[in-house]
């Protein structure tokens, strides 16, 4: 990986100071930014979102009082990469960048933080691990199914992105799903592979939790659209939807399906940073940081 890929430890995720652990040759975790946005339908911006998660993480501390560890130090650090270039990529072109790219890191053991724009990108990603291992899931958390075939005449939209998975074959558990339109729930009665839990039925107990994490394999890939949070937490989205997962209930899921899977890899999208508005971005950075932190404290990395 050329030193002109990667920012400098004062540049990178969290801003700690020792350059050491923000170098590609030491830094177990790497943060991958995928900033490409093409098929956004409602409001745009999702492209400026990768790099204000990692802006944002400068002001996370470092000690997370939860798990008593500065995660960053016991994982031996992060070194964060610099934003992917989509230039004349669109597509099934981009995604096939994206997957190239993601198994280039693979080969190189890196354990892959992504940060895209629209959730598109996570077909690319997807495509990627499902090479290099065999019997992954996925575990979607997201207000949108995004199960249609195509949106707006695009098969690669951000709204079929599931679509394209479950073409793949792979297990998929969504979480917090709210909107969608019929084609897409009439997908999940007909399929055996899709196991949909929706926000109305998340709000009695969480007993929803352990329902979700018994449908996953053993080894799982996490994807996070930020509109599956409730938008009273993170409003800069470009669809965002009333009622869904709480701070505390999306932290809980996490930290009890890292005790119970191996999650090999996650990836953060759909952010769209608003102009004077902090919130949704420093959200974020904090829980990429607070899922380090439980992949550390279960022996993951």
């Amino acid at each position: 990986m050329p030193a002109e890929q990667t920012l400098n430890c004062d540049e990178g995720f969290l801003g700690f100071p020792e350059p050491e652990l923000a170098h590609i040759d030491h830094a177990k975790v790497v943060i991958q930014q995928c900033p490409y946005e093409y098929t956004s339908s409602y409001l745009k911006g999702s492209a400026a979102g990768p790099a204000a998660i990692v802006n944002a993480s400068h002001f996370v501390e470092f000690y997370d009082e939860e798990l008593g560890i500065e995660t960053y130090k016991m994982i031996g650090g992060i070194c964060s990469l610099e934003p992917l270039n989509f230039t004349g990529l669109v597509n099934s072109d981009a995604i096939d960048f994206i997957e190239q790219t993601t198994l280039g890191l693979i080969e190189k053991d890196k354990f892959i933080v992504s940060l895209g724009a629209e959730h598109t990108v996570t077909a690319g990603l997807v495509s990627a691990f499902s090479k290099t291992h065999k019997n992954i899931s996925i575990l979607q958390i997201d207000a949108h199914s995004d199960l249609r075939d195509r949106y707006e005449g695009n098969p690669y939209s951000h709204a079929s992105v599931m679509a394209r998975i479950h073409e793949m074959g792979l297990p998929i558990v969504q979480v917090g799903v709210r909107a969608q339109c019929k084609e897409e729930a009439d997908i999940i009665k007909e399929s055996a592979h899709i196991h949909t839990i929706y926000a109305h039925q998340m709000n009695e107990n969480n007993s929803w939790m352990d329902q979700a994490i018994d449908a996953l394999s053993d080894e799982v890939y996490l994807t996070i659209d930020t509109d599956g949070l409730d938008p009273s937490i993170a409003p800069a989205v470009g669809t965002p939807e009333p009622g869904g997962l709480s701070w505390s209930q999306l932290c809980t899921l996490i930290k009890k399906l890292a005790s119970r899977k191996k999650i090999i890899s996650f990836d953060i999208v759909e952010l769209a940073p608003r102009k004077g508005d902090i919130l949704t971005q420093y959200t974020m950075a904090k829980l990429c940081y607070k899922i380090l932190g439980y992949l550390s404290t279960n022996k993951q990395l």
